[in-house]
């Protein structure tokens, strides 16, 4: 079995790791009115794929906001800082994971698109961040993750190939991009994605709602 062969994990942040999935989507509503502009009914899922360059210079020029791109991605950073240093909790069961992958000697990193400082801030309050192999961000591969080049370079810093790692990840786009890359991919459920829950299961190369689950693929 594929599987077998798994020594590591490449462990994306937002809606696997940290529960913040409703936090984003809530986020954009805020911004929307904010600036007293109608949002959209598909606008998170429109600016889910994109790094925070793209979904910054779409939103101001998208909706003509009398900001630069640069400083509304601060607003946003601004927007989401308390959440990410004080609020925001782990998913279920995802210490118990961690604990078991430690005991069985599987690294794991984090790769995300969010904000590298406040991805920082939140792993080490809850006590993850030591833990970490790497934390690598979309601005720091310079791509987002629809393309496979972060996933490429987390790779090299488990010194795995990819058929020795499993990416687990809860975004569609994510999982398309590392699947068709050769990764063996998990599909980890969020209340924030059920709309794409379907394609997400037909997509990965297996599919979890608790992420302790992961641990029968090792």
């Amino acid at each position: 079995m594929e599987h077998n062969t798994l020594q590591g994990v490449i462990f994306d942040l937002d809606g696997t790791l940290l529960d913040s999935g409703s936090m984003w989507r809530q986020v954009d509503k805020k911004i929307m009115d904010y600036y007293g502009k109608e949002m959209p009914d598909d606008l998170s899922e429109t600016v889910q794929r994109m790094s925070i360059e793209e979904f910054s210079r779409y939103f101001v020029e998208e909706f003509h906001l009398p900001v630069t791109p640069e400083q509304f991605a601060q607003q946003v950073a601004d927007t989401v800082a308390q959440e990410y240093r004080e609020l925001l909790p782990l998913k279920p069961h995802v210490m118990e994971l961690l604990d078991w992958l430690d005991n069985q000697q599987i690294v794991y990193g984090v790769a995300t698109a969010t904000y590298g400082e406040l991805a920082e801030a939140a792993l080490k309050r809850l006590h993850v961040w030591e833990r970490l192999a790497f934390l690598l961000t979309e601005q720091e591969a310079g791509a987002s993750k629809t393309q496979p080049r972060i996933f490429q370079l987390a790779a090299q810093k488990l010194h795995l190939g990819r058929r020795q790692i499993a990416v687990a990840e809860d975004s569609l786009h994510a999982l398309q991009c590392a699947r068709a890359a050769g990764f063996f991919t998990v599909g980890v459920y969020d209340a924030a994605n059920p709309a794409a829950w379907q394609q997400i299961c037909a997509t990965a190369t297996v599919h979890v709602h608790d992420i302790l689950e992961m641990k029968q693929f090792f």
